[in-house]
């Protein structure tokens, strides 16, 4: 299967819909939900307007968002991800195939009910887009999330050299990476970090202070993120992802 087409199969959309409203498994906290907690700590009593949750996957990050923020726009390049969150949004169910072995499944219901959600979908809004080349009308927001999104950009540096059009004046960027580079996926004279420079190591967290200094400060310590993607009832991915929190400063 082409990376490019990863995200648009069924099998994976139904490895996500499970990642986000599915089972806890091993002890981890679901990662969405976790993220967007993150978020809401870190905006620690801003203004709770707009947010934009950009790579919103499968959506629950967006609707936990929602049950603070006026309006909650969810993007992703995906089109299989985003007619997801938008039958979700819409019934407030969502039925899914969970692999188990082999050619078995289970098959799954999640209702936005069950997590205390049903009530939020009418600030949120999903839409298909690149985060890389986003359309004019998404702006004027005072948070803006990407989870596990950068290292799964084409040109990484023209969306970090750029978000800051999309927010706020003291509005927060919160991102959240395993900073997992593959060349499938970005170019490797594209990666943010991760490859030496000068002779000297050069972090993911480097790049991003370098790309975001002219118009963001770092708010507190990166911190660990863990979250763990079920492939099969034997099979899980467990990960760490680093988050960051990044506020717009004054021109």
């Amino acid at each position: 299967m082409q990376q490019s087409a990863f995200y648009e199969d069924d099998t994976t959309l139904a490895q996500y819909l499970e990642f986000h409203f599915g089972e806890q498994w091993h002890g981890e906290n679901n990662f969405p939900k976790a993220l967007a907690d993150s978020a809401m700590d870190a905006m620690d009593g801003r203004s709770p307007g707009r947010a934009l949750d950009l790579g919103c996957a499968c959506g629950r990050t967006t609707f936990e968002l929602a049950r603070y923020f006026q309006h909650v726009d969810g993007i992703d390049f995906s089109r299989s991800f985003v007619r997801a969150c938008q039958d979700m949004a819409k019934n407030r169910q969502v039925r899914y195939a969970r692999a188990e072995e082999g050619e078995l499944v289970s098959f799954q219901e999640r209702t936005l009910a069950s997590l205390g959600l049903a009530e939020v979908t009418g600030r949120v809004a999903f839409h298909q887009g690149d985060a890389c080349d986003l359309e004019p009308t998404y702006r004027n927001y005072d948070l803006v999330v990407a989870g596990n999104l950068i290292d799964r950009l084409y040109q990484p540096a023209r969306f970090l050299t750029t978000i800051h059009e999309r927010i706020n004046e003291l509005g927060l960027l919160v991102i959240a990476s395993p900073y997992t580079w593959l060349e499938e996926y970005t170019p490797k004279d594209h990666w943010v970090g991760g490859f030496k420079r000068g002779g000297e190591d050069f972090s993911t967290l480097d790049g991003l202070k370098e790309m975001l200094a002219p118009h963001f400060q770092l708010l507190i310590e990166p911190r660990s993120l863990p979250f763990v993607i079920r492939e099969t009832r034997n099979k899980f991915q467990h990960s760490f992802s680093e988050l960051t929190v990044w506020e717009k400063v004054s021109q």
